[in-house]
This record gives structure tokens, sequence and C-alpha cells, in this order.
């Protein structure tokens, strides 16, 4: 997938919103104001996902394209390179975790607002 393609898949969710919070170059997307994908612009070669902390080892393990998102916390966050073994199957399913995992942590009035959206 291509930078545009990754950013009309995130914009067709629900409730996201992009912006550039940081600097001009990291396009940040963000469900009811909490951040789930990272682009950095500059380079053009890969985004920031929040995963599952498990899951997110046995990424790095198996695809040379996913490592630990470089200024994150890598616990929580990998960085998937565009043009690597991560095919777009894969990488839209790794974005769709990623919106999962922030849904997963919204407060019961954040999830009503979000329900309501």
């Amino acid at each position: 997938m291509d930078i545009k393609s990754v950013r009309l898949y995130c914009l067709c969710k629900k409730a996201v919103t992009e912006g550039f919070p940081f600097d001009g170059d990291t396009l940040v997307f963000k469900v009811m104001d909490k951040m789930f994908a990272l682009i950095d612009l500059e380079s053009a070669s890969k985004i920031a996902l929040k995963c599952d902390p498990e899951y997110a080892i046995e990424l790095r393990e198996r695809y040379y394209g996913v490592e630990g998102a470089y200024h994150f916390n890598k616990k929580y966050w990998n960085q998937v390179f565009f043009y690597s073994d991560v095919d777009d199957k894969l990488l839209k399913h790794l974005i769709d975790h990623s919106y999962n995992e922030v849904l997963k942590k919204f407060t019961k009035e954040k999830r009503a607002e979000y329900d309501r959206f």
C-alpha cells in the first residue's frame, strides 16, 4: 500500500481524524483524540501502529518489515515499512488491530460517546 491508500483506509474508520500535532512531517490518525497510527511523510516509508505487546514481539520476529517504533514505547508500538514483506492484507489487519487496541482502552463514557458517533 502507498501512503495515499493507507490514509484513505484510516480515514474510513469510525470517528477518525487526522492532523499534524507534532510537526509538518508526521501525519497522525486518532480515534476520539487517541492516536492509533502515525506516518512519517518525510521518509514516506513507514507507519507506526499500536499493538498488543505479545503480538508486537511475534510480528517483529516473523517479518523483517516490522520493528519497534522509533520514539515510542516499543512494548506497545511497532513501525511497519510499506515496501517490505508486509503485504497489503496484513497492513490493513495491523491498522485494524491498532484501532481496536485504542478502542479497548476507552472508558465507559468515551465508549458511549464513540457509540453515538
